[in-house]
């Protein structure tokens, strides 16, 4: 006599694309694919994408990619070396694995991943640069392997036309210290979807910076893993969008290890007709990650009519053995009595407004811990509130 299939067996058996969707319980239980067919269609109605123009972005979801290695630039430094390697490379998918459409379409279609090394325990910074990407549609993948011990200061600064699709991951070893810098700088047309994952071992330190303030469409995704006892990961990020720009950042911050820590903070201002900025930020406390400490924030600024900003704060703790967690969440305009103080100084209305916001986004960049890059980036941020804020008032 034959046994009878459950309906759970049943599910299970059937193909990917034409199982049941089944609710998500925790954020760590999203299904994961290296494989773009795993994935359904986007119609922008899931929760991961129903915040994001995907229509706009059509080619980097479903389209063939162009993953041939690229022209790219790299300031030398003593520990540090870059090189192509091959899909078979074993540190390929050792901080993550694609949790969507878009990224997995980039590691399906990449031919060869970029390879960073970092060591030796002096501080050292770097700066990888792309500029001549071109409009093409195009996938990337780049590793960023630092040894245990060593610590250096890695901007990647993008700029000019793009298409982009692509995976970064870190692998910061064992008391490694690791400062990266995200800057987008891209022209208004550029599409660009990211997911950052980074691995953090035991004792190992990451600050990820995301500066995002040229570009179409941007969807820059950073999840850190803090596997080790002991790791810190503070992702900060600061935005600026004019009209129709769509900036959009999905935070992801996973304490699995003892004695972690983590601390988030997003701050973004918009202005313009269509001018929309999306942040959600996931902090998930897991079973084994007593005396976990962690916080994560998002502030926006909204200067005009016409624009908005979706802000989602998430947070799960998994054991009640823990320092803290916390988070919050604001988006509000200029607030009059602080304008009506500095008119009152004699300061006019347009600089007035540009003070503020200078001083709201300054906040993230000068936590960055680079002199140079801090005063080239509030360079660029001045030049933004000069054609921006202007017209605001």
């Amino acid at each position: 006599m034959m046994s009878a299939t459950t309906p759970a067996q049943a599910e299970q058996s059937a193909p990917k694309h034409m199982r049941a969707p089944v609710p998500v319980q925790t954020r760590s239980e999203r299904f994961t694919s290296t494989e773009v067919t795993d994935f359904p269609e986007v119609t922008g109605r899931e929760a991961m994408w129903k915040y994001t123009p995907v229509a706009r972005l059509a080619d980097l979801l479903t389209g063939e990619l162009d993953g041939s290695p690229y022209v790219y630039d790299a300031t030398t430094a003593s520990g540090v070396s870059t090189e192509w390697v091959g899909r078979e490379d074993a540190r390929i998918g050792t901080a993550g694995t694609p949790e969507d459409r878009a990224s997995a379409n980039a590691w399906t279609h990449f031919q060869q991943a970029l390879l960073v090394r970092i060591a030796g325990a002096e501080h050292k910074e770097v700066t990888l640069t792309r500029s001549a990407l071109g409009g093409a549609a195009r996938a990337a993948h780049t590793v960023v392997e630092v040894a245990e011990g060593a610590n250096a200061t890695l901007i990647l600064q993008n700029s000019g036309s793009a298409h982009l699709a692509e995976n970064v991951e870190f692998l910061l070893g064992a008391g490694a210290d690791l400062t990266v810098v995200s800057v987008q700088e891209w022209d208004d047309d550029a599409l660009h979807v990211a997911a950052h994952f980074a691995e953090l071992a035991e004792g190992a330190r990451l600050k990820h910076v995301a500066i995002t303030l040229g570009g179409g469409v941007v969807r820059l995704n950073p999840s850190a893993h803090l596997a080790g006892a002991r790791s810190d990961a503070e992702l900060l990020g600061a935005y600026f969008a004019d009209a129709t720009q769509h900036l959009e950042q999905q935070v992801y911050v996973h304490h699995d290890g003892p004695e972690t820590r983590s601390r988030v903070t997003y701050k973004g201002a918009l202005q313009g007709e269509g001018a929309r900025t999306v942040w959600i930020g996931d902090v998930l406390i897991g079973p084994k990650a007593v005396g976990t400490d962690s916080y994560e924030q998002n502030r926006n600024l909204v200067l005009t009519d016409g624009a908005r900003a979706d802000s989602v704060p998430n947070l799960e703790i998994e054991t009640g053995d823990i320092v803290g967690a916390g988070h919050a969440s604001a988006t509000g305009r200029f607030d009059d009595e602080q304008l009506f103080y500095l008119q009152s100084r004699g300061i006019t209305e347009e600089e007035a407004r540009r003070l503020v916001v200078r001083g709201f986004l300054f906040e993230i960049v000068q936590r960055i811990g680079s002199p140079a890059l801090q005063d080239r980036l509030q360079a660029a941020i001045e030049a933004e509130l000069t054609t921006s804020v202007a017209a605001a008032s």
